[in-house]
């Protein structure tokens, strides 16, 4: 026999071992691929869009958001709260009529016993009377009772002693063994980032002000653009690879070059000589792709993220 298969040549078919084996030798193939600037979040757009912000605000951990987007979700989450408190309140009701039903019961069992206990005992004559009817009555009813006895003793369906009603099939949610009403438990009222996962208020929520590039180009659209933004300090464009802050008394965007050599030299403000505190430059979080499940904190030279494919 013949050497073929996998080192035949001769096929009119590129095969997927001649492809796998070329690739090998070649040194070129892989299935690991790097992720372009396209597919990358711009630093200027929603983290739930992914489009440009009408009207940007940021979190305290530094998550941009268009206005409307994280509005409606936090009312879609307040919704979705009042929906499962409801659902909470008809579960403890059903609960506490449960308990209140099975008080009752044990309270009716208790009474039955205290009275059967408390029935006063037959004289003697009541009881040779009854008696005797017993031993007439009993003839008749032994039949009877023995062919019940012998009946239920032959019987092994598990449709007897009324469980004709019930449906036999166990793989019924209703008749597992721990069937029975959901255990209510309060929703957490507490609505969260959909980024950080950290509480969110709308509160909390800090209005952005990105500086417009004066780049003299009136004719193309600013979502056209690349560079559509600057330091107002600086005037450095601000990219993807520029790491950038926001100073939370104005909501100016500075790039972090100028907040580490201009800014927190002497922690005043620039533009209105405001004194600033440290929590007031907030870290513009970069990053967020829809293939990403975390931001990026470093610079596009630093770290690029990967995509397996």
């Amino acid at each position: 026999m013949t050497r073929h298969a996998r080192n035949c040549t001769a096929g009119a078919v590129y095969t997927y071992n001649e492809k796998k084996r070329d690739a090998a030798e070649s040194g070129y193939g892989t299935n690991a691929q790097r992720l372009g600037k396209d597919s990358v979040k711009s630093f200027d757009c929603c983290s739930l869009t992914l489009q440009p912000c009408r009207r940007p605000v940021v979190t305290k951990e530094g998550y941009l958001f268009d206005k409307e987007a994280i509005l409606q979700y936090i009312v879609t989450k307040k919704n979705e709260y009042s929906r499962r408190l409801k659902e909470y309140e008809r579960l403890r009701r059903a609960e506490e009529d449960q308990l209140s039903q099975e008080a009752n019961s044990k309270q009716q069992a208790r009474m039955e016993r205290f009275v059967n206990a408390e029935k006063p005992a037959m004289t003697p004559a009541h009881s040779s009377a009854a008696s005797s009817s017993s031993s007439a009555s009993e003839k008749p009813s032994t039949s009877s009772a023995a062919s019940a006895a012998a009946s239920s003793i032959s019987s092994i369906s598990n449709m007897t002693n009324g469980h004709e009603r019930k449906l036999p099939s166990f793989w019924l949610p209703s008749e597992c063994p721990n069937a029975g009403l959901a255990k209510a438990q309060k929703p957490d009222a507490t609505i969260y980032c959909p980024v950080s996962q950290q509480p969110l208020k709308v509160k909390d929520l800090i209005d952005v002000k990105f500086t417009l590039l004066r780049d003299g180009d009136s004719k193309r659209s600013l979502i056209a653009k690349e560079a559509r933004y600057m330091c107002p300090i600086t005037h450095d464009v601000l990219s993807n690879a520029v790491p950038c802050a926001i100073l939370r008394p104005t909501g100016d965007v500075v790039t972090m070059e100028c907040v580490e050599r201009l800014i927190r030299k002497d922690m005043i403000h620039p533009l209105t000589d405001r004194k600033l505190k440290d929590k007031d430059i907030i870290p513009l979080q970069r990053g967020g792709t829809g293939y990403a499940t975390t931001n990026d904190n470093l610079s596009a030279k630093e770290k690029r993220p990967m995509l397996q494919v």
